[in-house]
C-alpha cells in the first residue's frame, strides 16, 4: 500500500531541454528529477509520437525509486529539429543523448532506457552502439528485425499494420512541419482520404499508389530482404548489445515473434501476457489478474532497472487456465511436439490418416478472406485478438479441421505451425492457417495464426511451413481443437495477385483466380505440456 503520510517529493522539472547530436542537430524533450540530493540515475524515453506518448512512461514511479527521467522527442518530432526517418537515425541519437545525460552534474554517469514499441527499439539501438553510461534496457512489444516480423510476415506485407502506423506517422511529419511555419495544404490533401477511409486505402490496386505516405514506396518496392533491409539492419545489431534486457510480449501481439527472438538472441527475463500491441484482449475477458497492473509488470521493470528484480526467468499468463505461470525457460523443455493431422473428412486427430483424397477450394484474391481479430495493429482497434470466427468458417475459400470433444484438458505452450502439403493452379499464391479454440457453446475463438507466401510450379505439390509464431492456451474439456486453413487474411496482409507479382504492381484486371488443393500428409504441430 502507498505512504499517505510521506511528504511529497520535491521535484526540479525542465521543459524542451536540448540535445545535440553530433551532426549539429537539436533533439529537445524534459528533464525530470529530484530538486535535492542527488547525483541519480536516469530513465530515459525517445518517443516518435509526441507529447501524448510521455503519459504512459513510468516517470512518478521512477522518480520515486531515485531516478532522474529524461523524456526525449525523436527527430523531426515534437519540439525536436531535423527530419524523422523511421529508424535510420534512432542508434545516434540515442547514443549521443546518453552522452549529454552523463556529463550532467546531477548524473551519476548511470542511464536505464525503457519503452513500447517504437521506443523499444529506440533503446535496442542505441544499446547496439554500446554508450558507456547505458546500464540496462526494458524493451516491451518490438520487432526484432525491420523486415522480417515489421512490414513483412512470411513473406506476405503486413498490409493493414504498414498502411495504419505509416498513414499516423506520415500525418505527424506534416504537423511538425506546419509548426514550422511550412504549408503542408498538399500534403494534407494527399493524405486525409487515407486517414478517412482506410478500409477503401488497403484496396488500392496497384498497391504503390496510395497517397501521402513518404517511406510507402520504399516498403513495398523491398518485399525480400534485400540490401533495403540490411542497411536497416545493421542500426540492431544484436551481437553488440552487452547491456541486459528485459522483455515483456503479448500473446496477441503483432510483434510477438520479434520480442520472443530479442528474448532467445539477448537473453534476460521474459514475461508474456494475454495482451494485443494496446492492451486489449479482445472478445474474451481473462479476468483482472490478466492485466499489466494486477501482475506489477511495471514495479517489476523499474526493479530490473535498478538491478533489483528477483523475479522468475519466465513468467506467462496460461489462457483457458487464466492464471500466470513461472517457468525457467523459453520454450518450456517439457513441452512436447505433437502432431495432428488434417484429414480430408475435416477431423482433426493425432492420427495419421489413411488413403489419399485431396480438399480442393478457389481463392478469388478480389474477394479475400477478412481479417476478424488475431495479432494486428489495424485503424479499427476493436478488431484484435480473439475473435469469433464461425462467420469466416461459413466462406467456401475457408477450410477446417476439428477435433473431437476433449475429454481432458490439452495444454499447448511454446512454439507453433503448420505444415502443409499442397498445391495451386497459380505461379504464386499464399497459404493461411489460424488455430481455434471451440467452445461449448459453439464460439469458435481464434487463437493465433500466421501466413506463408510462396512462388510454386502450378499444379505441382510441395511442402509449406506456415509459422504460427507461439501461445500458451489451455483447451479445456467439453472444448474442441481447430485449424483453419485459406489463402488470405486481410488486411492483415496484402492479398497474392496469383501472377508472380506482389500487389503493389499489380491492378484489378490482373489479379489471378487461384485453385487450391490440400493433400494429405498435413498437419500443425502443438507443443503439448504435460498436465
Amino acid at each position: 500500500m502507498p505512504n499517505l503520510d510521506r511528504p511529497p517529493l520535491p521535484l526540479a522539472a525542465e521543459h524542451d531541454t536540448p540535445f545535440p547530436m553530433r551532426d549539429g542537430t537539436i533533439l529537445r524533450g524534459d528533464v525530470h528529477r529530484p530538486a535535492s540530493g542527488g547525483p541519480f540515475p536516469t530513465l530515459l524515453v525517445r518517443s516518435p509520437y509526441g507529447e501524448g506518448s510521455f503519459r504512459s512512461a513510468p516517470r512518478v514511479p521512477a522518480l520515486e525509486a531515485g531516478f532522474a527521467v529524461v523524456l526525449q522527442h525523436c527527430r523531426g518530432r515534437g519540439s525536436s529539429d531535423g527530419v524523422f526517418r523511421p529508424w535510420r537515425d534512432e542508434g545516434a541519437d540515442g547514443h549521443d543523448t546518453i552522452e549529454w545525460i552523463t556529463a550532467q552534474p546531477w548524473s551519476n554517469g548511470e542511464v536505464m532506457m525503457h519503452g513500447m514499441s517504437y521506443l523499444a527499439g529506440c533503446a535496442l539501438q542505441a544499446a547496439a552502439t554500446r554508450p558507456p553510461g547505458l546500464k540496462a534496457v526494458v524493451a516491451t512489444m518490438t520487432p526484432h528485425d525491420f523486415h522480417d516480423g515489421l512490414k513483412y510476415h512470411g513473406g506476405a506485407l503486413a498490409l493493414g499494420s504498414a498502411l495504419h502506423w505509416g498513414a499516423m506517422q506520415a500525418l505527424l511529419t506534416l504537423t511538425h512541419a506546419a509548426q514550422a511555419g511550412e504549408d503542408v495544404g498538399a500534403g494534407f490533401a494527399e493524405l486525409m482520404p487515407v486517414l478517412r477511409d482506410p478500409a477503401r486505402a488497403v484496396r488500392t490496386l496497384p498497391l504503390r499508389d496510395v497517397p501521402g505516405i513518404p517511406w510507402w514506396e520504399e516498403w513495398i518496392s523491398h518485399p525480400d530482404r534485400d540490401a533495403y533491409w540490411r542497411e536497416l539492419a545493421e542500426t540492431l545489431r544484436h551481437e553488440d548489445i552487452e547491456v541486459p534486457v528485459m522483455h515483456t510480449a503479448g500473446w496477441f501481439d503483432v510483434f510477438l515473434g520479434g520480442t520472443l527472438e530479442n528474448h532467445r538472441r539477448l537473453g534476460g527475463p521474459l514475461v508474456v501476457g494475454p495482451w494485443s500491441h494496446l492492451a486489449s484482449t479482445g472478445a474474451l475477458d481473462f479476468g483482472f489478474a490478466a492485466s499489466p497492473p494486477a501482475a506489477r509488470v511495471e514495479a517489476r521493470q523499474l526493479d530490473f532497472l535498478r538491478g533489483a528484480d528477483r523475479g522468475p526467468a519466465v513468467r506467462i499468463f496460461v489462457m483457458g487456465d487464466d492464471v500466470w505461470r513461472d517457468e525457467e525457460a523459453w520454450p518450456l523443455v517439457r513441452a512436447v511436439e505433437t502432431r495432428y493431422h488434417l484429414h480430408p473428412d475435416g477431423v482433426l486427430s493425432t492420427d495419421v490418416p489413411a488413403g489419399d483424397t485431396p480438399l480442393t477450394f478457389v481463392f478469388d484474391p478480389r474477394d479475400p478472406v477478412p481479417t476478424v481479430g488475431g495479432p494486428v495493429l489495424l485503424a479499427d482497434a476493436g478488431n484484435v485478438g480473439p475473435q469469433d470466427q464461425r462467420e469466416v468458417e461459413r466462406r467456401p475459400d475457408v477450410l477446417c479441421f476439428t477435433s473431437a470433444v476433449l475429454d481432458a484438458d490439452v495444454e499447448v505452450t511454446g512454439p507453433l505451425g503448420v505444415t502443409l502439403r499442397a498445391a495451386t493452379s497459380a505461379v504464386s499464391t499464399d497459404w493461411t492457417a489460424k488455430l481455434v479454440d471451440v467452445h461449448p457453446d459453439g464460439r469458435a475463438m481464434s487463437v493465433i495464426d500466421g501466413i506463408v507466401r510462396a512462388r510454386t510450379e502450378p499444379h505441382r505439390p510441395a511442402e509449406f511451413v506456415i509459422d504460427l509464431v507461439a501461445t500458451s492456451q489451455v483447451f479445456k474439456a467439453g472444448h474442441r481443437i481447430r485449424v483453419e486453413v485459406s489463402s488470405s487474411n486481410f488486411p492483415r496482409f496484402d492479398r497474392n495477385p496469383g501472377n508472380g507479382r506482389t500487389c503493389a504492381d499489380s491492378r484489378e484486371d490482373e489479379l489471378v483466380v487461384q485453385h487450391q488443393t490440400v493433400l494429405p500428409g498435413s498437419y500443425i504441430t502443438l507443443p503439448v505440456v504435460p498436465r
